[in-house]
């Protein structure tokens, strides 16, 4: 379904919100579309996905319990694996990967749970460890056994370096005994219930020989048949937790023997006959990080699917922005909500928001993916950082949007109420976003050059228009935080290393989201300088600088002390934002036509189509089950 009020040559549009209907995509939407979805590779990384969304078994089903919704998102865990292509190779593909996350996280949040660990921490841990590509994988790639992780202890979170569990080894066997010593120990919430048939995970342990610890490895554990768990695996039920139901657990293992080939090994550790160890790497900590180093690219899966519920929340909401109508000023008129600055100017700044997180995400998937052994420890943080602030971003960003739709937001069958649970979940997942940029904010006081004193230059005679006046300011802003950083950890108490960080972690904070920001708005005018249809490059410049001035707001008092804005540039700066505001607002609808999201599933959301629940153009029974009708089909829209 596809409507939208587009740019004219001189890109300027009337003032009337009322949005016209048209059969086809408009070459505007359709180059911002490109350029948010990878260009010439946007059918292999998104179209599988994007198509397996559109399926009548991926519609909203109204009235199932939680154990219903789990099952259910097994079920379609296996269509997904049927449009898979080869598993192994998805495995290995962090396009793909990504993308998987972006399309199923709006219509199913429990699937991306169960697709992220199935294909990246299981299935991606073993073929990232020798002998991966050697071992028969059918079990797994057919789905006959679904994969999952369990790293994660219950009174070891984000100190996984503290975990208890142990597998040690036995001499006269050659195998392992995988054992929880504590009740502390146990796995905690990794989907290990009898739910989706039979199992197998990759247990992080630590690896015991002789009685001497040599460090965390990860171990290739059944865990279930189709009669039930398997001996000596203890498997307890969690309460339901906040968002789309995924069947957590806590799991524990009673001397559970595993073969030799159970260990996953790597040139990080490879243990001989003996029981001896050999390792290129000199110590318990990065042996750790070595085997769990697929929780990288699930910090880009957990982005990528808060990405996708972002941009499909903010196309429900401005598609129910131009069908749902008011009193106007005048009598008997009437009047979209799209047509109030206080509605649109909310939704311009999400959606400026939403395009610079996703060619953020996007050069970062492309810099994971070519990345060398000597820059992985600065990619690594720079996707830690990235993680944190798309998927906070993503939690503001659909709260808002769900807020804009009123009490027509809150029924589920509108697309919207779950998303910011389902967000809290990714901003958990893969590494606590606070934790995280703690890690980040430590590493970059020192080890992180942006910006010096007097490389943006004098700020007498620039515009608040110009995008690299406005780009240098925000990395002015991430300088004067890392400054005020190093100061405070020079002048921190002596002797007192918590007391030391403790005076310097909020300037230090600062400097991470100045930083994120800053990666964000490059990525952003990256993009917008391959925009070739001049109609295109109008709307992404204009939304570029939309975001970037939206960033400066919290700035303005220190970079005019610091001489980076005059006091002239202060008082234009809300009559900046507003102008811009007032250049994008009659093009929302193809702003978000870019976005793609599939007719078949717009059409099962009555806000979306030109209805509501309770009444108007659209059943919402008919929707609940995928049905186009009322005024909708495939290319046309009424309003």
């Amino acid at each position: 379904m596809r409507s939208g009020s587009y740019l004219t040559g001189s890109h300027t549009q009337g003032s009337s919100m009322a949005v016209p209907a048209h059969t086809k995509t408009h070459p505007v939407a359709d180059e911002l579309a490109q350029l948010l979805f990878e260009g010439a590779d946007r059918d292999r990384v998104h179209g599988a996905w994007r198509r397996l969304v559109s399926g009548k078994e991926f519609a909203y089903r109204p009235g199932l319990s939680p154990e219903e919704r789990t099952a259910l998102s097994y079920e379609r865990l296996r269509l997904l694996n049927d449009a898979a292509g080869d598993p192994v190779e998805l495995a290995a593909d962090p396009y793909r990967l990504a993308g998987l996350h972006e399309w199923t996280g709006p219509v199913d949040g429990g699937l991306t749970t169960l697709a992220s660990i199935h294909y990246n921490l299981f299935l991606g841990s073993v073929l990232d460890h020798d002998g991966g590509r050697n071992r028969d994988l059918s079990a797994f790639t057919s789905l006959r056994r679904t994969g999952t992780f369990l790293c994660t202890e219950l009174e070891h979170g984000n100190d996984v370096a503290s975990m208890e569990t142990v597998a040690v080894f036995d001499r006269t066997t050659g195998g392992f005994h995988l054992t929880t010593p504590t009740p502390g120990a146990r796995k905690f919430m990794p989907n290990t219930s009898l739910t989706g048939g039979p199992k197998t995970a990759v247990v992080a342990a630590r690896l015991v020989v002789d009685e001497e610890d040599q460090g965390t490895f990860l171990f290739l554990t059944p865990l279930s048949d189709e009669n039930g768990h398997l001996p000596g695996v203890r498997v307890r039920p969690l309460p339901q937790r906040t968002g789309t139901p995924v069947d957590h657990c806590l799991t524990s293992f009673d001397r559970v023997w595993l073969p030799r080939e159970a260990l996953l090994e790597a040139e990080h550790g490879r243990l001989g006959a003996d029981g001896t160890l050999a390792s290129t790497l000199g110590n318990r900590r990065k042996r750790l990080l070595r085997s769990i180093n697929r929780v990288t690219m699930g910090k880009l899966c957990m982005s990528a699917g808060t990405l996708g519920m972002s941009r499909a929340a903010l196309t429900i909401a401005v598609r129910y922005a131009h069908s749902r109508f008011l009193a106007g000023p005048k009598a008997g008129e009437r009047i979209p909500l799209a047509a109030h600055r206080s509605h649109h100017g909310r939704l311009l700044h999400a959606l400026a928001t939403a395009y610079a997180m996703t060619f953020l995400h996007r050069s970062l998937v492309s810099r994971f993916a070519v990345h060398a052994d000597g820059d992985r420890a600065e990619v690594e943080r720079e996707v830690a950082v990235a993680k944190g602030w798309i998927t906070w971003q993503a939690r503001a960003i659909t709260t808002e949007c769900r807020e804009r739709c009123g009490a027509q937001g809150l029924f589920p069958v509108n697309g919207l109420a779950d998303l910011p649970l389902n967000i809290e979940g990714g901003i958990t997942a893969e590494g606590d976003n606070l934790v995280i940029w703690v890690k980040a904010a430590s590493e970059m006081v020192f080890g992180h050059e942006g910006v010096r004193p007097g490389e943006s230059g004098d700020p007498e005679g620039r515009e608040l228009t110009e995008l690299p006046f406005l780009r240098d300011l925000l990395a002015e802003a991430e300088r004067i935080w890392q400054d005020r950083a190093r100061t405070a950890l020079r002048e921190g108490p002596s002797g007192d290393p918590v007391g030391r960080w403790n005076v310097t972690s909020d300037a230090a904070l600062e400097m991470v989201s100045a930083h994120a920001r800053l990666q964000a708005a490059d990525a952003f005018l990256a993009a917008a300088a391959r925009a070739e249809d001049p109609r295109a490059a109008f709307l992404m410049r204009s939304l570029c600088r939309l975001f970037l001035l939206r960033q400066l707001g919290d700035h303005t008092g220190d970079l005019l002390a610091e001489g980076r804005l005059t006091p002239d540039h202060v008082r234009a700066l809300p009559k900046a934002v507003d102008t811009v505001v007032g250049e994008l607002a009659p093009h929302l609808m193809t702003l978000v036509d870019a976005f793609d999201l599939p007719a078949q599933v717009l059409s099962g959301i009555p806000i979306a189509s030109g209805g509501s629940v309770g009444g108007g153009e659209a059943d919402w029974e008919e929707a609940a089950v995928g049905v186009v009708g009322a005024g909708c089909v495939e290319g046309v829209g009424v309003y």
